[in-house]
């Protein structure tokens, strides 16, 4: 086989392993996301260029040690009722429309910067509805809210969403100094997601005063003060530890353990809320991409496109916007990695390829996982927020707070 027919191999098992990752499926065949990444990934190898050590040594174990522990710590966290006891404590202070839409901006936008956005919207989302049906008002702006605070807060930390972790693991971004620059842009979105959802929403964000009181029901467990501590602690002494300095992954995977060797509960439980499925699509793509990238097809790009264009800004704001939107965000930052050492860019840019991956997932429904968890949760309620409904929302907001990152990160020395 000649290097060009084997370049144009590479590049089309590439093609199609995005094509199914963007649709969701490949025509006539039951493969989904993960099973794609994983087809690809073998077919990468068997294609040639790329043996099965070459494989192994693209796959970045500490960004999927990383998300492992970390989802462990945040499935202790719901088990326990840790979760669901800050959400609920704070449901129950809204006296009115504005005030709840604040507090679920708030809660969603704080919880996703420390334990991963997808999981915070699984947790949040059924006591929203709850506090919802109790009060029998509009659902659409606080269903909203919780989605796009979600997507918007996890942009502060490098454990707020997968795709901030990815691109700190390629870029060597530390844990305080990518909070330092990113928690401002976080803050400033969450502000204007406020804003915007308050004023297209304001005729059903009245006040429904004290008629009726915001129930949030938390199912009994055992040993519930006892475990809501434990797993309490050791979140924070893991958050401690980024905030230090400590090795993120090993600091996640430290508490993951302590948590496993602490706990009552039976490991199995735990291990049923891990996405396995997320850390196989990841360590899939991470081989397609390194199989295509022994095609060159990165330096047809930048030359393409412009390597001093790719460093503008908004031109860098604009490609992962379009780019997450059609693969997804976390494939979109995978198949920057490769661009991103061959635009010989500096933190600055990694910070904004995290913050437009992250905040063009607000753009639309299909934008985010975390958007589709809260949509199917309210469908199960029966409650449809529409894509024209989302994206009156999204638009507006997805464009100001790209906006708003693009200049913070100038000010701060992009």
């Amino acid at each position: 086989m000649s290097i060009e027919a084997s370049s144009l191999l590479r590049l089309s098992i590439f093609a199609i392993t995005y094509f199914v990752i963007a649709v969701g499926k490949f025509p006539r065949l039951r493969l989904d996301r993960a099973g794609a990444a994983l087809v690809g990934a073998t077919a990468m190898v068997l294609a040639g260029r790329l043996d099965e050590r070459a494989a192994l040594a693209a796959i970045d174990f500490h960004t999927l040690v990383l998300l492992f522990g970390m989802m462990i710590v945040v499935a202790e966290l719901r088990l326990s009722g840790v979760l669901e006891a800050i959400a609920g404590a704070g449901l129950r202070r809204a006296h009115n429309g504005y005030a709840l839409l604040g507090i679920v901006i708030g809660a969603a936008g704080v919880l996703a910067a420390f334990f991963i956005n997808d999981i915070v919207c699984l947790t949040l989302a059924p006591l929203l509805l709850d506090a919802i049906a109790a009060l029998g008002v509009d659902a659409e702006p606080y269903l909203l809210g919780l989605a796009t605070a979600s997507n918007i807060g996890s942009a502060a930390t490098i454990t707020g969403n997968p795709q901030n972790m990815i691109v700190a693991g390629y870029a060597h971004l530390r844990y305080a100094a990518f909070a330092i620059r990113m928690a401002p842009i976080a803050i400033a979105g969450l502000v204007l997601d406020y804003l915007i959802i308050a004023m297209l929403y304001r005729e059903s964000l009245g006040g429904f005063g004290p008629r009726r009181a915001v129930a949030i029901e938390s199912r009994p467990r055992r040993d519930a003060a006892a475990s809501m501590a434990r797993s309490g602690v050791i979140a924070a002494a893991v958050l401690a530890g980024f905030v230090l300095g400590y090795p993120t992954d090993l600091a996640a995977i430290g508490g993951a353990s302590l948590l496993l060797l602490s706990g009552r509960r039976p490991p199995a439980e735990i291990y049923q809320m891990i996405d396995w499925m997320l850390l196989l699509l990841f360590a899939g793509l991470f081989i397609v991409v390194a199989g295509a990238e022994t095609t060159g097809f990165q330096t047809v790009i930048v030359n393409a496109v412009g390597a001093s264009r790719l460093q503008n800004p908004l031109v860098l704001a604009s490609t992962l916007t379009v780019l997450s939107n059609l693969v997804s965000n976390v494939p979109a930052v995978i198949l920057f990695q490769p661009i991103y050492r061959r635009m010989g860019a500096g933190t600055s840019a990694a910070l904004l390829i995290a913050a437009a991956s992250t905040l063009a997932g607000n753009l639309t429904i299909v934008g985010s996982i975390a958007n589709l968890i809260v949509v199917e949760a309210a469908a199960a309620r029966g409650i449809a927020v529409t894509f024209g409904r989302y994206v009156r929302v999204g638009l507006p907001l997805t464009a100001a707070t790209l906006l708003i990152a693009i200049l913070l990160l100038r000010v701060s020395g992009f």
